[in-house]
């Protein structure tokens, strides 16, 4: 099967489809690609409109259908009007990718972290997801049929100097298995990708501007760190996990949390 029929005919909703700018490309805006590489009609959410129609003329630039949306997923009407207009557009919703992720300056260990930063970085990460998913399962769960894929991190099982992120990440990871679990009757997959090290514009240039460090030198660092060829990943694979995941390839395949971090988990424990 060619990539260009693994979701032929679906819709994909891909939350957090624009991006942070920068020389890379985003997790979010690959992925959008992708699934409309693969097939799909797509809908690039974002709180920028703007950065959302970036993406959304790139895949229209492309031969493939889009459209952009507006919404903060710190808003539940926001992720209810999401589906909404979807629906009215195209019916249906196959695909739910849940992209946005945010950390915080102020995030640190447990005996330094603001609370401010750990009540943010849990209403984004942790219940932006969950408003998204919570307004698209009774419309997959009356289909019979859709798969959500949650990007979650390998900070969810490594770490300990960001408690924040960490623990939103692993809370994000049980709530996969939560939805896979209580909706598996019904049709509906849900799985996770935990990206590890990546050469993204948020994790290259948002920490380098962020700490004061020159890129250049922390991508460098940052590769050192990969076991699999000492090079970090790329968003494409992070963006082709999630088309698996999302295709019917991966039909027998729900409540995973797939590893996209070079082998860098593996070191943990």
């Amino acid at each position: 099967m060619s990539v260009a029929e693994r979701l032929q005919g679906q819709v994909a909703v891909v939350v957090g489809a624009g991006q942070t700018p920068g020389e890379t490309l985003g997790n979010g805006r690959a992925a959008a690609l992708l699934l409309a590489r693969a097939g799909a009609r797509v809908a690039c959410v974002d709180r920028d409109l703007d950065r959302a129609r970036e993406t959304e003329l790139l895949i229209q630039e492309q031969g493939g259908d889009a459209i952009a949306l507006r919404a903060d997923i710190r808003n539940k009407n926001d992720c209810d009007s999401v589906v909404v207009a979807v629906r009215e557009r195209w019916e249906r919703i196959d695909v739910l990718v849940n992209n946005v992720g945010i950390g915080s300056k102020s995030d640190g260990p447990a005996h330094r972290v603001d609370e401010s930063a750990l009540d943010l970085v849990l209403d984004v990460n942790l219940k932006g997801a969950w408003r998204m998913i919570s307004a698209v399962l009774p419309l997959m769960r009356e289909q019979g049929f859709g798969s959500i894929v949650n990007v979650s991190s390998l900070a969810s099982v490594a770490g300990g100097f960001q408690v924040a992120y960490e623990v939103s990440k692993a809370a994000l990871n049980r709530l996969t298995a939560s939805v896979a679990i209580s909706s598996a009757g019904k049709g509906v997959r849900c799985n996770a990708v935990a990206p590890g090290l990546m050469d993204t514009p948020m994790a290259v240039a948002g920490i380098a501007k962020a700490t004061g460090v020159d890129m250049n030198a922390l991508r460098e660092e940052r590769n050192k760190r990969v076991p699999l060829g000492g090079k970090m990943g790329t968003a494409w694979d992070t963006a082709y996990a999630i088309l698996f995941l999302a295709s019917s390839e991966s039909r027998f395949i729900t409540g995973a949390v797939l590893p996209v971090d070079g082998g860098a988990g593996v070191r943990v424990g």
